[in-house]
This record gives structure tokens, sequence and C-alpha cells, in this order.
């Protein structure tokens, strides 16, 4: 039952056997749900305060600079790929620098998506008991459990997760995926919905600390080009945005009838839909509050209206959203886990399943009893996600392409060393700008997930 096809095809018997240990069968639609629902991070929030740093123009030119290099980042990666046989990071980092290298790729990637997975459940643990609160009517938490977000977190992990993470193959994901997506379209519709209802300046505009200063018209006014000390930040946010490189092989090597430009379409179409989101919510966003506008967009709009019904809902579906991604990202942590640990070994159900586990567990300890892991992931996420995009990347299509095909000084090779060049670029850019906030106590740089 288990080598069952996942949804009917016509087969063609096409099967590369030396290339994984089992035929792919997840859709190429499915396949499009998950790696969509990989890049699509809670940082979609952060995104309209970034257009209120940059200003219209520079944030799409941003924007479409960062999906091309991802696109091509990806591209990197499957041609690494298919040169070898492997579908695997941490066996690409083998191939290429022997067992540091392996290491090195499996770390990286655990300790990225453990840091996604903190991100996201410290949102469930923070937003949660919020919104039950509003939706019972109250503004002030009265104690009781069911508004204690370490409580909260622990349910959603044993009911919603852990049953998720314990699916054989990230393919059978591509429903709850698709739900997922579907949340953050009901964010995108809301936030253009609230463009026309919400009228600028806002009520409490005079009241308002940060913008007291600022002539009301101006205040509402729409900047095409800003260029100003939080832009800067504005680049990290957006170069990360589209993290999901260790998702990226794991669902090739599930993918049916897997081929290099089966599989960069994948990417192609899920970086493209994840650009329009980010593009819309943004622009919708900015044009709502302008320099009113928060780093977390849905905080703007509970200022606003701290009872408002539909951005309740909007919550919850971000939630929803977010706690779906959770199994997602615990996919390639399991398989660098077994990796490393267990590299011979064929699929066993009691491994598969205990490693799920005590991952889940190991991130809720996280979360409930370590309150500025944010800080320590922040700079995880500073080193590991430039990594991951374009540095490992860059340096694994320069090692494993062999010399007789692409000379070391060739056009492409040449592209990649830049490319991860420009990824340590990054990675200073984004060490820099958190050690800038620890010494300055303000918090305004983030990654995009």
């Amino acid at each position: 039952a288990e080598r069952e096809e996942f949804l009917p095809h016509k087969a063609d018997g096409l099967k590369e056997s030396q290339f994984t240990d089992f035929e792919g069968k997840t859709s190429f639609g499915m396949s499009v749900f998950n790696l969509s629902n990989a890049i699509m991070g809670s940082g979609i929030l952060g995104l309209a305060f970034a257009m209120s740093n940059t200003g219209i123009v520079l944030f799409v030119i941003l924007l479409i600079f960062i999906a091309v290099l991802s696109a091509y980042s990806i591209h990197l990666l499957l041609k690494s790929a298919g040169v070898v046989g492997i579908r695997a990071y941490e066996q690409l980092g083998n191939r290429a620098f022997g067992a540091p290298g392996k290491m090195l790729a499996a770390v990286i990637i655990t300790v990225h998506n453990i840091g996604a997975m903190s991100s996201y459940l410290f949102i469930v643990k923070s937003e949660l008991p919020l919104v039950i609160l509003a939706f019972l009517g109250q503004t002030t938490n009265t104690g009781e459990w069911f508004l204690n977000g370490n409580y909260l977190i622990i349910i959603v992990s044993i009911g919603i997760i852990l049953p998720l993470a314990l699916m054989k193959q990230l393919g059978y994901l591509g429903y709850t995926s698709g739900f997922s997506l579907s949340c953050m379209v009901f964010f995108l519709i809301s936030v253009i919905y609230k463009k026309f209802n919400i009228p600028c300046p806002l009520e409490d505009f005079h009241n308002s600390s940060q913008t007291h200063t600022v002539d009301p018209d101006e205040f509402c006014e729409a900047k095409m080009f800003t260029i100003k000390s939080e832009t800067a930040y504005t680049i990290p946010i957006l170069a990360f945005a589209f993290v999901c490189h260790p998702e990226v092989l794991p669902i090739y090597t599930e993918l049916r009838n897997a081929n290099r430009g089966r599989m960069q379409k994948v990417a192609n179409i899920s970086i493209l839909a994840m650009f329009v989101m980010y593009l819309l919510t943004a622009i919708f966003g900015y044009l709502t509050f302008y320099g009113a506008v928060e780093s977390e967009l849905l905080h703007t709009y509970i200022r606003v209206n701290p009872l408002d019904v539909l951005i309740l809902c909007v919550r919850l579906a971000v939630l929803a959203a977010v706690t779906l991604t959770v199994p997602v990202v615990l996919f390639p942590i399991r398989r660098a886990v077994q990796q490393i640990l267990f590299p011979d070994k064929p699929f066993h159900w009691a491994r598969h399943i205990l490693i799920a586990c005590s991952l889940i567990f190991l991130v809720n300890l996280l979360v409930i009893f370590v309150p500025s892991i944010r800080d320590i992931f922040g700079i995880i996420g500073a080193t590991s996600a430039p990594s991951l995009i374009f540095i490992l990347p860059g340096i694994f299509y320069i090692r494993i392409v062999p010399e007789e095909t692409e000379p070391l000084l060739s056009r492409n090779k040449i592209q990649a060393a830049c490319f991860a060049g420009l990824g340590f670029i990054f990675m200073i850019m984004s060490l820099s700008f958190i050690i800038i906030d620890w010494v300055t106590g303000e918090s305004r740089s983030g990654g995009g997930h």
C-alpha cells in the first residue's frame, strides 16, 4: 500500500533507479504547493514595513532581483545534483568536500530549520492566546489554562504538527500545504479589502509617538523611492524571503517523472507565485497605513480596531498557515539527521517516528524555556540563510561540475563564485545589523522567515 500512486496518473514506465531509492509519486501541483509553502514564511507580515523604508520602486526592484537570484540558486543545486545523480543536500556536500562537507550541510540545514520551526511556534505561542481572547470578547488575560501560550503550543504540536510530521513522504503534505497557502491568500484578500476601508491618517494619528511630528498630508503620501538608515535593513529581510533550499532536493526526489527541467519549473512557479503574493501584500499594506505601518502588519490593523472580526479571522488564518508549515520544514531536518547518523540504513518506521518526536520535543522546549531564543536564532539565521541560498550552492557547483565539462574560469563557474561571494556580503551585512540593533537597543532587522 505504501508504494501505491499518490494520485492516479498515466504511467510511462520511466524511472531513474540509480538516482533515488524509490520512484517519485508526488504530482507537479502538489510539489508546487509544498515548495511554495516552504518559501512562505512569517516574513510576509513585515514586507509592508520594508516597503515603507525603501519606497515602492526600490522595493519592487529589490524583490525582482532577489527572486531571480533564488531561482538561479535552485538552478545551481539542481545542476549539481544532476551531475552526480544525488538528490540530497548533505550528499552534495559529501561529494564536494567529503565528510566535513556532508556534516557542514547537515548542521546548517538542521540549525536553520529548527530556527524556522521555533519562530513559527513563537508566533503560535504569542498570537493564539490573543486570538482566543478576542473571540471571547475580552481584552485582558484572566489566566485560564487555554490562554496560556505554553500549553497551547504543546496541544498544537501533539494534535496537528506531529501527525503530519509522521507522514512517510513529504509529498503527502501537498494538501495541507495547499490549505496553508489558501489561508495566506485569504490574508492577502483581506489586506486588499482593508485598503479601501481604513482612512488615512489613522484616528490615533496625533497620539502616535512615532508620527506626531509629521504633517498628515505628507504622511499619507506614497513614497516611490526612499533612502534612509532603515533601508539597509530591508535587504536581508527580502533576501531571506525566498529561503526554501533545504526543501528543494527532498521535493525533487519525490517528484513524479522527475528531471531537472521539471523541478526547475516547480521552483519557478513557486517563486513567481510567492513573488506576486509578497508584492501585493507589501503594496496594499503600505498604501493602507503609509508611514504608520508597523514592522508586523497585523499589529497595525489591531491598533485600528482590536476586535475587528475580519482581522481576527485573518490572524487565525495566519496561525493555521504557520502551523501547517512546520511539518514541511521538519522533513529536511529529519533527512539531515538520518544522513549523518544512519546514512546506509533503509527506511524504518520506528526511527522515522523517533526523530520526528525528538525534534518537536526539542523545539517545544526551546520555545517554552528560552525567552531570548529570537536573538540566538537571529545570529544563526544571519549565517545559515546566506549559506543555504548563496554560498553552498555556489561552491558545490564549482567543486562538483567536472572541469572537463566546465573549466574553472568558465562563465558559469565565475558566476557561481560571484554568487557565493554575494552570500558572504549578505552574511556580514546581516550580522552587522543585528550587532547594531543590540548596541542601540532597537529591533529593526529580521529574516524572511
